[in-house]
């Protein structure tokens, strides 16, 4: 019998889970973006990968490192950890073995980092749910479609009013109800709605219309994601994000308005998360950008006189 996942809370660091149980829905972009955006932000960031098999966090981060030392380029690289999935004989010893490595992966990380960004499996096993058990703020994308929409609930197919919860809605409202129970926190669920049709269609009106049904009766908010755009697909060979420089050196190529339309969708999808960010960091992070833009300017005469 599979026991439930229980796991001390860390008391510094805010965890932000990406979670769904539909693979493709873009968990792994949004996570790495999400994390990019807090070390931009100032804050010590750590990562945790917990689809040992996919692995595609843990990818993208080791792309990310590989581009920066092949372009010569600083590029922020948050501390991160990929849990393996115990492969023993029994399903509590495999339980368990997980659960130390995770809880191993979260004691090195909590008393140095703001943030914990954790990516979880497409599935729902053991680390998925052990993942959803620690949100401070949790995010579910999910594509613009009944297809995705039926991970949280399903719908009348006459009315496409929504009928009953899925599997997975019922498991986050209970982790959020035993998260309660256990440190008196309540996690912020935000549903997140990516690859946006850029057309109005009556499809795209009736998924709107039972989200919004949907956030009522469960509790979490919405917040518009990421386009269906082909430059998402092309930063992750060289581990970049919509949020990098904007230059032919760091992109490896001209930039575009794909580009350009693509980092103020992630600046919009990162300001609707609300985190807390770190007020000291923020301050850090404004200073060594003033620097950094100052170095690029000619010097002043006066500079040059008080320097004398």
């Amino acid at each position: 019998m599979s026991t439930e996942p229980s796991i001390e809370h860390p008391c510094s660091a805010h965890v932000v889970v990406l979670g769904n149980e539909k693979g493709g829905s873009g968990k792994s972009t949004i996570a790495m973006h999400v994390a990019v955006a807090l070390m931009k932000s100032g804050q010590r960031v750590a990562t945790i990968d917990l689809d040992c098999r996919q692995q595609s966090l843990t990818h993208y981060i080791e792309h990310r490192r590989s581009w920066a030392k092949r372009q010569r380029i600083n590029l922020e690289i948050p501390t991160h950890h990929c849990v393996a999935r115990a492969n023993g004989p029994t399903v509590e010893g495999n339980e368990a073995a997980e659960f130390e490595d995770f809880a191993n992966a979260i004691t090195a990380v909590e008393k140095a980092h703001e943030f914990v960004v954790i990516d979880t499996p497409g599935t729902d096993d053991y680390l998925m749910r052990l993942g959803h058990s620690m949100a401070d703020t949790l995010i579910t994308p999910l594509n613009d479609s009944f297809v995705d929409f039926d991970v949280l609930a399903a719908v009348d197919p006459a009315t496409f009013a929504v009928t009953n919860e899925s599997q997975y809605a019922e498991m986050v409202c209970e982790a959020r109800r035993q998260r309660q129970l256990v440190d008196g926190g309540l996690s912020d669920w935000v549903v997140v709605c990516n690859r946006l049709s850029m057309l109005g269609s009556r499809n795209k009106r009736l998924v709107d219309d039972g989200l919004i049904e949907l956030g009522r009766r469960l509790g979490f908010r919405l917040a518009d994601g990421i386009g269906e755009r082909v430059i998402y697909r092309e930063f992750f060979p060289r581990g970049l994000t919509a949020l990098d420089d904007l230059d032919e050196v760091t992109l490896g190529t001209r930039p575009s308005m794909s580009h350009v339309s693509a980092r103020e969708e992630v600046i919009q999808l990162f300001a609707a998360l609300r985190l807390p960010l770190n007020e000291r960091g923020r301050q850090h992070a404004a200073a060594r950008a003033e620097w950094q833009a100052s170095m690029s300017k000619p010097l002043e005469m006066y500079d040059l006189l008080a320097e004398a």
